[in-house]
C-alpha cells in the first residue's frame, strides 16, 4: 500500500453512481459516489478503486485530491478517497461515509 498518493490529484470515472446497487449483491446501495482512477491499475488488475465525496447526487466523472486511501487487510485492493470539495473530512466523517460497503471488510484509513 502506498500512501505516497495522498495529496495527488486525480480524475477517474464513476461506475456505480450514488443510490444505485451493487452489480452482484443488488441489497447493497451505494451512499457515494463509487467509481475508478482512470490509468491507475490497483492490486487486482484493474483500474484504482476511489470513493467520491461531497456531492450531493449521482455523478458520472470526478476531479480531485486523494486525503486518505482505505487499506484493507483482507483483500488485495485499496480505496482511495477522493472529495470533490477542497474540505479536509475527518477519519470519522470519511469512515461513516464508506461503512455501508467497508463493513464487510477489515482495513484501517490510511492519512
Amino acid at each position: 500500500m502506498k500512501n505516497d498518493v495522498i495529496g495527488s490529484f486525480v480524475k477517474g470515472i464513476v461506475d456505480r453512481p450514488m443510490g444505485t446497487a451493487h452489480p452482484s449483491h443488488p441489497d447493497l446501495i451505494y451512499e457515494v459516489n463509487y467509481g475508478y482512477v482512470s490509468g491507475v491499475y490497483s492490486g487486482d488488475g484493474e483500474e484504482q478503486d476511489a470513493y467520491i465525496l461531497g456531492a450531493e447526487g449521482p455523478i458520472e466523472s470526478f476531479e480531485g485530491r486523494v486525503i486518505a486511501i482505505y487499506h484493507r487487510s483482507d483483500d488485495v485492493e485499496d480505496k482511495w478517497i477522493v472529495p470533490l470539495d477542497e474540505r479536509d473530512y475527518s477519519d470519522e466523517e470519511i469512515l461513516e461515509a464508506i461503512r455501508f460497503q467497508e463493513r464487510f471488510f477489515r482495513g484501517e484509513l490510511i492519512r
